[in-house]
């Protein structure tokens, strides 16, 4: 095909789509049913008609081939371990008795069994199911909910749609061993166990009327030694071998597809969809030197999936020609899943129009791919009109006075090394923090939130709406307060909390009292399962107006003789869990992030507060998915959360929170941060981190979780003593702290109330087991 040809046939197509709905009907139809408010039927009928208004609205809007298969109830990780028979022997009952309660509670547990783990999906803010898997995993194919997807586009006469399956490499490089299995053991090697059931549901999806079938195989853009690549070939050259199958498209996404590129081309695949944004705009030049995909299929992915500024559309369609001259078929689409954003822009009302004009969520992305595609198919001037427009935008973003603000960037230009260290050093600044804080052996505390009160989630709604006075709201905050001050005096929590109730989110409520930021409305995105969250817009320079959180954390130390932590969000989960700007380096946002929270550390200090938590829950999510490009992040990711701390005085105790990632490649970093105390996720993981950190010879304070709170199911004392005992395994308890995983927002009052009251006497239990807890 010429590249004329290839330009005539492009189209339009995106690999998956938010699943909410406009106003999370989803979201509230799952824990309805989880209440037993909504039936199962009822469930279902919500989830297909969210499925039939998204295909409907991409049909409708241009996109050619719609996706079926992305939707989940939960997670595509999770559906894949069913679709692939994996479930772990500890759910199968359930699952037998019960799919879809077997389903959620391989998702979120049950009183009696553990949930699956539960980590990042690489370095975005998505959570996925962990798969455990052992030498004795027997696959078995049920491609039920993959066929009945696919049945229902094709009834409403999409007959491009094209299903989308977790690929069978990147399902086992994400799996990990299954308790009781040994830790070296590699899922990958069960992969000539995996590919027939691969190929049955293929066939499956062939005989339902699939012509195409989409891989993803995200793993293949991380770092893959010659073995990983090698199984890689044979997967797609057996899969490729069946004769009844679909036509296969394997995509890559979130970063440059590297070595495994010459290894997919070398197999009989008719498809290869690529990442052409950031870092992965190198797929351009590797596809030219490996020869490009003659006679064959590529779907290109050029509109940004991960951020929600406009596309340069005159900019894409310069690669897009490019492209043409190295596939057979060139087709254009996001470079990853919608999933990854919010679902439209112009809901957020809020916004100034002016601003509005830059911002593009998952409805104007599809736009802008089906503008890109009907431009490379029918030339420029059939969307003079749209690049017009799109030129306009991009100017004036560039010149607007929110980006720039000289102060800001004349106060970080002036930052020196010294800015960033913190003196004396913790051996030396330890004894002083002990004298001062005067705490036990085993000392307890949370990480920072409570449950929210629906009393506290009507005032909230009272005070947008206007039927009530922001003094009658800080009445209730106040209110709130004494009592989870109070539930901590009487449950015998040695360092306290506010319970953040004045915050909706751990990002929002200080993107919305910073300048240069923008909060929305309406653009909720997905973290896991039925939560989802709002991450608001870096837009522009960041300073620090007034005050963020001194009156809240003071009021409630007011309230105690214990202290109270002082609760801040980090520098890196800041950039993290927003939508950063694009026209700056990363580094530069960081630093003038850091200097907005170093002015709130030193008032909290001055406030009084002797104990300041700087949470970097995602220091781990963001690091660089290829080993190349992880030094320079780590060095300015490091330096922004020294930057922010680094100036209290040596008995002010400075803790972190980092949660639901795989810490072990960064440990050195974590040490590099120079907090006092770190407290992480561990539960799920059985205090594997515990083990990281004693390997790596972490030498500060240390409080790995033994409460998984992202579960109902209440942990008894015995079980959080026992991993109590783990963690002392590995930490001296000198330096080792008792707490829950995370937050405790997402959970209800009974179940945080009774974990906590097992913490603590898990803690009393096996603090009275140590030799020199009394003389402590």
């Amino acid at each position: 095909m010429t590249a004329e040809s290839a330009a005539a046939a492009a189209h339009a197509t995106v690999y998956g789509y938010p699943r909410q709905g406009p106003d999370r009907e989803l979201k509230k139809a799952i824990e309805g049913y989880w209440k037993g408010r909504v039936s199962a039927a009822a469930l279902r009928e919500t989830a297909a008609r969210l499925r039939r208004a998204t295909w409907r609205q991409l049909a409708d809007s241009g996109i050619h081939e719609v996706p079926t298969g992305d939707f989940s109830y939960y997670d595509h990780m999770l559906d894949t371990t069913v679709m692939t028979g994996a479930i772990p022997d500890r759910h199968r009952a359930a699952v037998e008795a019960d799919a879809l309660d077997g389903y959620f509670a391989m998702a979120r547990g049950t009183q009696e069994v553990a949930p699956l783990e539960m980590t990042k999906w690489f370095d975005t803010n998505y959570h996925y199911l962990v798969p455990e898997l052992g030498p004795d995993t027997v696959f078995a194919a049920d491609s039920a909910k993959q066929v009945a997807e696919l049945r229902e586009a094709l009834a409403l006469g999409l007959t491009a749609a094209r299903p989308v399956l977790v690929g069978p490499v990147t399902y086992l490089l994400l799996a990990k061993p299954a308790p009781g299995v040994a830790a070296d053991f590699e899922p990958l090697t069960l992969l000539e166990r995996l590919l027939p059931v691969y190929a049955e549901v293929l066939a499956d999806l062939r005989a339902a009327g699939a012509e195409w079938v989409q891989l993803d195989e995200p793993a293949l853009v991380q770092d893959r030694t010659p073995a990983e690549l090698e199984a890689t070939g044979r997967a797609y050259r057996e899969l490729a071998a069946g004769t009844d199958r679909p036509k296969l498209l394997v995509a890559s996404y979130f970063d440059r597809l590297g070595d495994a590129l010459p290894a997919l081309t070398r197999t009989p695949i008719e498809g290869l969809a690529l990442d052409f944004t950031g870092p992965a705009a190198g797929n351009v030049e590797a596809l030219a030197a490996v020869g490009g995909l003659p006679g064959r299929r590529l779907v290109a992915g050029i509109v940004d999936g991960r951020n929600i500024w406009i596309n340069d559309l005159e900019k894409s369609l310069a690669t897009l020609g490019t492209l043409l001259g190295l596939a057979g078929r060139v087709d254009v689409a996001a470079s990853c899943s919608l999933l990854h954003v919010p679902l439209d822009a112009t809901a957020e009302r809020d916004i100034d129009p002016g601003i509005a004009r830059w911002l593009a969520f998952a409805r104007q992305k599809t736009g802008e791919i089906v503008t890109l595609a009907r431009g490379l198919s029918h030339g420029t001037e059939a969307v003079s009109g749209q690049l017009a427009a799109n030129r306009a935008d991009l100017t004036s973003r560039s010149g607007s006075p929110l980006i720039h603000d000289p102060a800001v960037r004349a106060r970080a230009a002036a930052v020196t090394d010294a800015d960033t260290r913190r003196f004396p050093a913790y051996p030396q600044r330890a004894p002083a923090q002990r004298a001062h804080l005067g705490l036990p052996l085993l000392p307890t505390t949370t990480i920072g939130s409570f449950p929210q009160t629906p009393q506290l989630r009507t005032a909230r709604a009272d005070l947008r709406a206007g039927r009530i006075g922001t003094a009658a709201y800080e009445e209730r905050i106040e209110a709130e307060i004494g009592e989870v001050v109070a539930f901590q005096e009487e449950t015998g929590i040695d360092v306290l909390v506010h319970g953040e109730p004045e915050r909706n989110d751990m990002v929002q409520y200080f993107a919305e009292r910073l300048s240069g930021y923008l909060a929305t409305r309406h653009g909720w995105v997905q973290s896991y399962g039925t939560r989802y969250v709002r991450p608001p817009v870096l837009a522009g320079d960041i300073s620090r107006p007034d005050p963020l959180t001194v009156r809240w954390t003071s009021y409630a130390q007011s309230l105690t003789e214990r202290p109270v932590k002082g609760m801040l969000t980090g520098p890196v989960t800041m950039l993290a869990w927003s939508f950063v700007r694009d026209d700056q380096p990363l580094g530069d946002t960081a630093r003038q992030v850091a200097l907005a929270l170093r002015d709130e550390v030193a008032d909290l200090e001055a406030a009084g507060t002797s104990v300041i938590q700087v949470d970097e829950p995602a220091l781990r999510e963001t690091l660089p998915l290829r080993a190349a490009d992880r030094d320079g992040y780590l060095a300015w990711a490091t330096e922004a959360f020294r930057l922010t701390t680094a100036g209290v005085r040596p008995d002010t105790q400075i803790h972190t929170h980092m949660c639901y990632a795989e810490f072990g490649d960064i440990v050195q970093a974590i040490d590099d941060l120079d907090a006092d105390v770190i407290s992480l996720e561990a539960a799920r993981s059985h205090m594997q981190v515990a083990r990281e950190l004693a390997a790596h010879g972490y030498p500060r304070e240390a409080g790995p979780g033994v409460y998984d709170i992202h579960s109902p199911r209440v942990p008894s004392a015995g079980e959080a003593a026992g991993l109590l005992r783990k963690g002392l395994e590995a930490i001296p308890a000198d330096r080792l702290w008792v707490n829950p995983d995370c937050g405790l927002k997402t959970r209800a009052w009974p179940e945080t109330r009774a974990s906590l009251e097992n913490l603590v006497a898990a803690a009393r239990t096996v603090r009275a087991e140590l030799p020199d807890a009394a003389t402590h």
